[in-house]
């Protein structure tokens, strides 16, 4: 049987600064890259499994670059790859990303519109909200939690942080790529929508009046949870309908907010 041709043939990289990878450029400088990648309208993908659910998604990839033992481990799906694919050895690959990067294959994709609203929960019976969670690594343990236990749609309030940034969607093992996601200017006013359009929102705190154990499963629902620390935000609170924790041993106050949230929407039954 005769393998299928690629769309795209890998092109060899020798030079740290060819401005063909450019958007792989500098990946170990936090700062620069938020800005080249807002301003680009791209974000990047790291790794065989994280670059795989690329792939399958609706996000456009705009570039590879891989080791040779990266493009090799990609083989039964880089034939579907309308972009360039760049080849470059191990050091060079270090070079250009400015660390030892050794996961084999990057990718970047565009970036799309943010839906609205009403257009993510379409259909969900249980969502996730965040607000301030400004932790990329700590946002994308949501996602990966999200996706694990039925979420359908995940809202992001406007000071949380980028779940496309890399390390969210490599720490989310690639559903942020998945799950569909939007982000709104006011939580409360977030909030309010969601109500009407039929969600009841329950607010994860330590100082929560109900223990998560005993809300029942069933309807539409949104979880909502805050950063650790400073937690949710009076307003947020406020808006609510319930307020609910989880019950820990004595002289622990709280979780993970990811643990956290992992705990009370697998109670909520996301999956039933």
């Amino acid at each position: 049987m005769v393998p299928n041709p690629l769309k795209s043939q890998p092109e060899r990289v020798d030079d740290p600064a060819d401005p063909r990878v450019t958007d792989f450029f500098a990946l170990n400088d936090p700062n620069r890259r938020r800005a080249v990648e807002r301003d680009g309208g791209f974000f990047v993908a790291e790794g065989e499994l994280v670059v795989r659910h690329l792939l399958q998604s609706t996000y456009p990839v705009r570039a590879m670059l891989a080791t040779g033992r990266g493009l090799r481990a990609l083989d039964d799906v880089l034939p579907g790859v309308d972009a360039p694919v760049y080849v470059v050895p191990q050091e060079l690959m270090t070079s250009i990303a400015g660390f030892r990067f050794h996961r084999g294959v990057l990718a970047s994709a565009a970036r799309r519109p943010h839906p609205d609203l009403a257009t993510v929960v379409a259909g969900a019976g249980l969502v996730l909200m965040v607000e301030g969670v400004t932790d990329n690594e700590n946002l994308g343990s949501l996602f990966r939690n999200a996706a694990a236990f039925g979420v359908a749609g995940v809202v992001l309030d406007a000071t949380s942080a980028d779940p496309l940034y890399r390390r969210s969607v490599r720490v989310s093992m690639g559903h942020a790529l998945r799950l569909p996601f939007t982000r709104v200017p006011d939580a409360p006013a977030a909030i309010a929508g969601l109500q009407q359009l039929g969600f009841e929102v329950l607010a994860l705190t330590p100082a929560g009046g109900e223990d998560i154990r005993t809300v029942g499963s069933g309807g539409r629902r949104v979880l909502l949870v805050g950063a650790e620390g400073p937690g949710l935000s009076g307003p947020a609170l406020a808006r609510a309908d319930r307020r609910v924790r989880i019950t820990m041993a004595a002289g622990v106050d709280s979780l993970n907010v990811a643990t956290a949230a992992a705990v009370a929407l697998h109670h909520l039954g996301g999956l039933g």
